[in-house]
């Protein structure tokens, strides 16, 4: 049978519509179940190398728990793309840029230092992608530097500043800081002076990254301490390499004088044990929290390397639970205003409990751990703390410093 010309036209019309239709279809079909890649850049070397590797395997493992195993969301699967930032600022700003360009990653995590982080705040900004900072702790992170595509799931030095002014802050304490000289150290020391109110503090020693001779700053420290009245304390801040406890051997204790700090990796802990009784207080000690997911945590990684899970690996834990509870409420949606809204306010379970993204700043409110070194205690395997209170959230005024 022979069609009319306007007939045949009319039916390949229809067939070209049919297939566009389809071809519609199986786009949408392909977005809808194409795999969510998330960015993951640390110091795999480098000297912030030992914090980097426990965040990446924290990482792992807190996708594992949030996803029951599965490694999939909303019938998604996660893929983690990883990059090494060798703990250098340029480095980690082109490595970022590359995985949302390149390998084109729905959000990032990371990194481990404070420098690289504020290097890669613009590169989120540039892209309108989400940095999910993990475990950089400096206060312009989220304050003066920060933009609506940060969010944190790591501490910053406000929450540590506060949580160890809790220790120190009373009428008739003099106190003298020490930290590395660089954002992490600078920032840390800025918030916690804005935290001591009781107390008085009559120095800051400032010392290049990579220092191992602490006998100058030591001396520096100890002539302005040793002829105040009553309780004389250095307080510590450092990151990294190098072993300021080692202002020890100038001897303070002749001149009367404490050494307090905060928080650590347990091989740096170490340290601790040689001050019976000193207080500080922690972002995680594993011993310490109370919940499912901090027990699931310690049991498997005391299963898999026959050690428990430290400061950094709780910090990768919890921030692969802010990603997988955030996929959760968006139904596996990865548009980034979307993402947004929905990690605005939002809680999640984490070993340290429950910790939620502050619609102001991004930043997660979470509880601190104030501790004393057991007395008795020696270096060892495990460094041997005790737990003296748990500082909630609801507790720590912990100031907004952005420019929102």
């Amino acid at each position: 049978m022979n069609r009319s010309p306007i007939t045949a036209r009319r039916i390949a019309l229809a067939a070209l519509a049919t297939f566009a239709a389809l071809g519609a279809l199986t786009s949408s079909a392909w977005a809808q179940n194409k795999d969510i890649k998330i960015g993951l850049i640390y110091s795999r070397t480098g000297p912030l190398e030992a914090y980097g590797k426990q965040t990446a395997t924290g990482f792992a493992m807190g996708l594992e728990y949030a996803t029951g195993g599965s490694m999939t969301v909303a019938g998604k699967k996660l893929v983690v793309v990883e990059k090494d930032d060798q703990g250098k600022p340029d480095l980690g700003k082109s490595l970022l840029a590359t995985a949302y360009s390149d390998d084109k990653v729905d959000l990032a995590v990371g990194p481990t230092s404070s420098g690289v982080a504020l290097a890669m705040l613009p590169v989120a900004e540039e892209y309108k992608k989400i940095l999910l900072v993990e475990p950089a702790v400096a206060d312009s992170i989220t304050g003066d530097k920060w933009n609506k595509y940060i969010f944190r799931t790591g501490r910053n030095s406000s929450q540590d500043a506060i949580a160890n002014a809790a220790a120190l802050d009373k009428q008739g304490v003099t106190i003298a800081t020490l930290a590395q000289d660089y954002a992490f150290g600078r920032d840390g020391v800025k918030a916690f002076k804005e935290s001591i109110k009781k107390a008085k503090i009559v120095h800051e020693e400032y010392l290049p990254t990579n220092t191992t001779d602490f006998t100058a700053g030591a001396q520096r420290l100890i002539d302005k301490l040793k002829n105040e009245p009553g309780r004389k304390v250095i307080w510590i801040i450092w990151a990294g390499a190098g072993n300021p406890f080692k202002i020890a051997d100038l001897d303070l204790k002749r001149y009367g004088i404490e050494i307090s700090t905060g928080g650590n990796i347990l091989p740096a802990m170490n340290a601790y044990m040689n001050f019976p009784g000193m207080e500080g207080a922690t972002y995680y000690y594993f011993g310490f929290p109370k919940n499912a997911a901090n027990l699931w945590l310690v049991t498997n990684h005391y299963s898999r390397f026959k050690s428990p899970p430290d400061f950094f690996t709780a910090g990768g834990f919890a921030a692969a639970s802010a990603v997988v509870a955030a996929l959760k409420k968006s139904n596996g949606d990865t548009n980034t205003d979307k993402l947004i809204t929905t990690m605005e306010g939002l809680s999640f379970d984490t070993p340290k409990g429950t910790m939620t993204f502050r619609k102001e700043d991004h930043q997660a409110m979470q509880s601190m751990y104030q501790f004393r070194v057991a007395p008795g205690a020696r270096p060892g395997a495990i460094p041997d703390l005790q737990l003296v209170r748990e500082i909630p959230a609801a507790e720590m005024n912990v100031p907004i410093r952005n420019k929102r």
